[in-house]
């Protein structure tokens, strides 16, 4: 610890804001890197995110079509960062010119208590949130695809379609409860899709007057192709792939309207829908305005190849570093000016990158540059089915699935969540799928409450 050792003896003071994939991967490698100096004192390392766990995102789409239990998706942070300090609380502010970080507590049903938490080096790592758009009835009819809770919730609501549809007595109720919207052809629309489409042609085999053939599944994109961060060829073979499932891929198309659950396409088409699940992008965290750190026009920290911020004088600002889907990382692989794409795979990457940079500095080495390694990208299509890239070349089908399993589940930050979701895998694989709709927990009271009206 040669460089930023301060006076007096005192600790530096590491403080992650975020406690995602980047957030939580810097951590724990800086763990590691700087064991003897967190075990002596030297080093202070906290952490603040206003939830005490990490969601695995990337694990959702199995999340939502029954294939790994909810809560093995969920890290708990005090548990895997035993070294760090954890804060749960929300940042309300950073004013890096005086080296504070706001937060409130993140307290429930009680006003947050405000506090400045003091940095010497500060690494930005809040994520990201949603990106909607002004669509009339989104906001009412809308499902989102970034929490466990929306994830279950998801699979439920899909479910409970399935029943309405079987009792229903009305055609045109009956077409709208098995028509399912996904808007968004990344991965997570794309993964959340297939794997839902998958579980859903499973369920029916349950139902009398509920067929495989009855469900309508639209996706919706913007852009000309889906999977814009894979290759041409992997995409394209996806999308063959969903359509051979009967999926009405939409692309260069937009939705322009979801009022009462009647879907507006921008190519004309209008068809009743009672599903609408949004996943078209992402924009970085909203907190990100209240600081006074360098943003691009998109809101991100902008960034050096080596995760540190730039400055105003297109230098390195000094002690500032970012990671994740908050930051402007360049991507040269993707052209002057490009900057790579915001998914777990490029998070988790750049976070341990990020930590063993920081350790250089600190250490009075040189930090190297962020290169992006796409031959690690693959996604889930369902049971059996997948897409991977491989140093070799690309897989499709079920060794791509494989392969897909076994990237997350090495990424999984914890040995405790990993064997959970490989025991989970391989029960899966013995007994049958697992096609009940639990929708009442998301209203645990209302049965309940109901006995006062009766």
């Amino acid at each position: 610890m040669n460089q930023l050792t301060p006076e007096g003896g005192a600790p530096i003071r590491i403080l992650i804001v975020g406690g995602g994939c980047a957030g939580t991967a810097t951590a724990l490698r800086l763990q590691q890197l700087l064991k003897a100096q967190l075990r002596d004192g030297r080093v202070q390392i906290t952490l603040v995110e206003p939830q005490p766990y990490l969601t695995y995102q990337p694990l959702l789409a199995e999340v939502a079509a029954g294939s790994i239990d909810p809560r093995h998706v969920v890290v708990p942070l005090r548990r895997v960062l035993p070294h760090c300090r954890v804060l749960t609380a929300r940042v309300t502010g950073i004013e890096h010119a005086a080296r504070l970080v706001r937060v409130d507590g993140a307290s429930r049903g009680e006003r947050p208590e405000p506090a400045e938490l003091p940095y010497d080096i500060l690494v930005v790592a809040p994520g990201s949130v949603s990106r909607t758009a002004p669509v009339p009835g989104l906001a009412e009819h809308g499902l989102g695809f970034a929490t466990v809770g929306e994830a279950v919730s998801l699979r439920n609501h899909v479910l409970e379609q399935l029943d309405l549809a079987s009792t229903t007595r009305d055609p045109a109720l009956r077409q709208a409860a098995l028509t399912f919207v996904f808007v968004g052809a990344g991965y997570a629309g794309v993964g959340a899709l297939a794997e839902l489409e998958d579980m859903a042609r499973y369920a029916t085999k349950g139902y009398h007057n509920v067929a495989a053939d009855d469900l309508r599944w639209v996706l919706v994109e913007a852009t000309d192709r889906i999977l814009p961060e894979e290759s041409p060829d992997l995409a394209a073979h996806t999308l063959a792939e969903l359509r051979d499932r009967s999926v009405d891929v939409r692309l260069s198309t937009r939705l322009e309207s979801a009022t009462d659950r009647l879907m507006c396409l921008s190519d004309g088409s209008r068809f009743a829908a009672r599903t609408l699940v949004w996943t078209a992008g992402v924009r970085p965290a909203p907190l990100l305005r209240d600081t006074d750190l360098p943003l691009d026009r998109v809101g991100r920290v902008r960034c050096l190849p080596t995760l540190q911020a730039i400055g105003p004088d297109g230098a390195a600002l000094p002690d500032v570093w970012s990671a994740g889907d908050c930051a402007a990382v360049p991507d040269p692989a993707a052209g002057a000016g490009a900057y790579c794409a915001p998914n777990a795979q490029h998070a988790l990457a750049q976070a341990t990158l990020l930590a063993e940079n920081l350790a250089a500095v600190l250490d009075a080495r040189e930090p190297a540059p962020y290169l992006p390694d796409r031959l690690s990208c693959s996604t889930s299509l369902g049971l059996g089915r997948g897409v991977a890239h491989t140093r070799r070349g690309q897989l499709t089908g079920r060794r791509a699935w494989w392969l897909h399993r076994a990237r997350h589940l090495r990424r999984l930050p914890s040995t405790d969540r990993r064997i959970r979701v490989l025991t989970g895998w391989l029960l899966g694989g013995l007994f049958s799928r697992e096609v009940v709709s639990l929708g009442t927990v998301e209203h645990p009271r209302s049965e309940f409450e109901a006995g006062f009206r009766q």
